[in-house]
């Protein structure tokens, strides 16, 4: 295991029981956390993006925000919902957000998950064409979005503009060189993981994946990114790609730890429909002492395969009690992971 980050879907609630209870607190507390898991150590803050929803939505505000404030942490998504996104606004945000934050943006883009209102994106001016699904739109967005980031002209400029312009046919500003081969798409079935692969996209695989064995959870995540890496080896890239997985992991090394993770109701996989007719396997939690959560961990095979783990926070427990989240896990288990 070579990098260690967090993940938050950035939750927050009015209730007496939430430390975050507006969209301010989600915001600010999501660049403290990021600040807070620097100093720690960790690798990379990531955010996850609902529309409609109590939770993070436009992105880039914060990850520049989180550039500015930061000087190391790998700062990303997981995932940017495609449908929902103009690719060529999208590459301009993309491009500002990672030149403030010095060529740090890892970004986790997807067809998304099912989401609060009823096509939502139709709402944001989006219709598939005739004949596609919102998930064949998502990936034509993204395949869009790559084309730009690679920083080649396309438009045919003004022969009399209110600027001098450089020659040729222009492109989008402004442009960060290398933020194409830091695009990492979230795949939730094997066919989707071999078209990222094809198109040079690394990979970020979460807690949920079609069930398309029946086998459990970590062996079907460990057996995608297997078919990941074989697809990136026959379409010829150069540089090695990167792999990611999320889980959800609370070392109980106090009381509140016990009191908040202690009592495993979610030790197992789940068996769900995400969709009326999408089968969905949900991957178990992992709660317990550090030393029994090392014997645990070094059993869960795609843990093994990737290069980077992802560990999803409760981030409405706060600042503080996350910061000892992830510190406890650094501190206590990541090392006998082969992190560091």
């Amino acid at each position: 295991m070579k990098k260690i980050g967090f993940l938050s879907f950035g939750h927050w609630s009015p209730s007496s029981q939430s430390q975050v209870r507006s969209a301010s607190d989600a915001l600010l507390q999501s660049i403290d956390l990021a600040v807070a898991a620097e100093q720690l150590g960790a690798d990379g803050a990531y955010f996850r993006v609902h529309h409609f929803a109590r939770q993070l939505a436009s992105p880039f505000p914060l990850l520049a925000a989180v550039g500015a404030k930061t000087s190391r942490i790998e700062i990303g998504t997981a995932v940017i919902d495609m449908r929902y996104e103009n690719p060529l606004y999208m590459a301009e945000d993309a491009g500002a957000a990672d030149i403030i934050a010095g060529g740090r943006l890892q970004l986790g883009i997807s067809r998304g998950s099912p989401e609060q209102v009823i096509d939502g994106w139709r709402y944001f001016g989006y219709v598939p064409q005739e004949g596609k699904s919102d998930a064949d739109m998502a990936r034509h967005h993204a395949e869009v979005f790559l084309d730009t980031l690679r920083g080649e002209g396309f438009a045919q400029p003004n022969p009399r503009p209110m600027f001098p312009n450089p020659p040729g046919l222009l492109r989008l500003e402004p442009h960060s060189e290398g933020l194409r081969e830091r695009i990492w798409w979230g795949a939730a079935t094997n066919a989707t993981s071999e078209w990222a692969a094809k198109l040079g996209m690394n990979l970020q695989s979460s807690t949920l994946k079609f069930d398309e064995s029946g086998k459990p959870f970590h062996v079907q995540q460990a057996e995608q990114i297997r078919i990941y890496r074989e697809a990136w080896k026959a379409a010829g890239h150069k540089r090695e790609p990167r792999v990611s997985v999320s889980r959800s992991i609370f070392a109980l090394v106090d009381d509140r730890d016990r009191a908040y993770f202690g009592r495993g109701n979610e030790s197992r996989d789940q068996i769900g429909f995400i969709e009326e007719n999408t089968r969905a396997i949900f991957g178990r939690s992992y709660a317990a002492e550090p030393d029994v959560l090392i014997k645990e961990l070094a059993q869960d095979e795609a843990i093994a395969e990737a290069d980077t783990l992802l560990l999803t926070v409760p981030n409405q427990l706060g600042v503080d009690y996350n910061s000892h989240v992830i510190e406890a896990i650094l501190t206590h288990v990541a090392p006998a992971l082969g992190w560091r």
